[in-house]
């Protein structure tokens, strides 16, 4: 088939990493077919690492997260209007094909309600989603999801040539860590080590006292900042609080561009699982993260400068957000000793 013309949407509503994730597949489509159209349904707060995305000709923006909230609370009939919002938004359009890779049945209901006569799916949460499709990607047998979402393209006889996440900065951000740094009393010109200590799911954190035992006793010269939303403030201060050296908090501080920013000029990035993992992997800058209910081999950066600590419990990679023993115990199997000295090896090679 000639896809010139052709008028794709491609829904993943969240979640930060997933969506970058699945900016592969936008990359790809795109490479092999750049007459086609790309629009791209996605939610709050991720659609801000869209924006200046090349391969996307037009994003329609709705709020997953009231839906859900919505849904939570019983409250149907608000739920219901938030429908007929999206409804509305799509309804503005016509499209030929649907890829949709989040797999729910909510962005099933999404693609039908696209009026689009081909709906391609894929294998992932099975929530009745195939009931929505007019056809499904093959399931295939590597578990990564970069991978999984680009078996959308299978169908249409696109074979991905790269895997590669796209995220790109507008040029006004180019010099705003030279001028934010400083004013943060931090010299560019020295190491500067990013720490971003919590997630969105409860069993991938690691304590804020451990983040401590790991960053106590690093050269004096390396600059250790925290970043992280408003929420994480508490963590992050108790994790300072027990840190003999001055550090910095930037929590709250940036948008996500901005700290997108930050973190392309940071000399090292120490996370978890989570967002700011995955923006450092679509801008190739350099990351030590640790890994516990989730995998790397299933969520974690496919090239460049990363390290990965997993932990060494046997129960590790259910994938769950919360842990079903309520124990945390992957993560709390992972030895601040352990990433102590990594770190003092990543941050000497950096500076070599």
């Amino acid at each position: 088939m000639n896809f010139a013309h052709v008028r794709f949407l491609m829904i993943r509503l969240s979640s930060i990493g997933d969506v970058l994730h699945a900016t592969a597949v936008a990359h790809s489509l795109k490479h092999n077919c750049p007459s086609a159209r790309l629009t791209w349904l996605v939610s709050p707060p991720a659609h801000e690492l869209l924006r200046y995305n090349p391969d996307i000709d037009e994003l329609l923006i709705w709020d997953r997260q009231a839906f859900d909230q919505a849904i939570a609370d019983k409250h149907f009939w608000t739920a219901k209007r938030l429908l007929a919002q999206a409804r509305s938004l799509l309804a503005g359009h016509r499209f030929d094909i649907v890829l949709d890779v989040q797999d729910l049945f909510l962005t099933g209901l999404l693609a039908r309600m696209s009026g689009a006569p081909r709906r391609i799916g894929i294998h992932e949460r099975h929530e009745f989603n195939h009931l929505f499709m007019t056809e499904q990607a093959p399931d295939i047998a590597d578990p990564h999801k970069v991978r999984r979402y680009l078996s959308v393209l299978s169908p249409l006889g696109i074979v991905p040539d790269a895997s590669q996440l796209v995220l790109r900065l507008p040029p006004e951000l180019n010099d705003f860590p030279a001028r934010f740094w400083p004013a943060h009393q931090i010299d560019p010109a020295q190491p500067i080590l990013l720490v971003n200590i919590r997630t969105t799911w409860p069993d991938k954190n690691w304590r804020p006292e451990y983040f401590a035992a790991a960053l106590r006793g690093l050269d004096p010269a390396v600059q250790i900042v925290f970043c992280g939303a408003p929420a994480d403030r508490r963590y992050i201060e108790a994790a300072r609080h027990e840190l003999p050296q001055p550090t910095t908090s930037i929590a709250g501080e940036t948008t996500l561009l901005e700290l997108a920013a930050l973190i392309r000029s940071a000399t090292l990035l120490l996370t978890c699982d989570t967002g700011p993992l995955h923006i450092a992997t679509a801008l190739g800058a350099p990351t030590l993260s640790l890994w516990g209910p989730t995998l790397p081999s299933i969520y974690g950066p496919l090239q460049g400068p990363h390290s990965f600590i997993l932990s060494p419990n046997t129960c590790t990679a259910c994938c769950k957000t919360k842990c079903r023993f309520h124990t945390n115990a992957c993560m709390e199997a992972i030895d601040p000793s352990i990433v102590s000295a990594r770190l003092h090896q990543l941050l000497a090679n950096q500076s070599s």
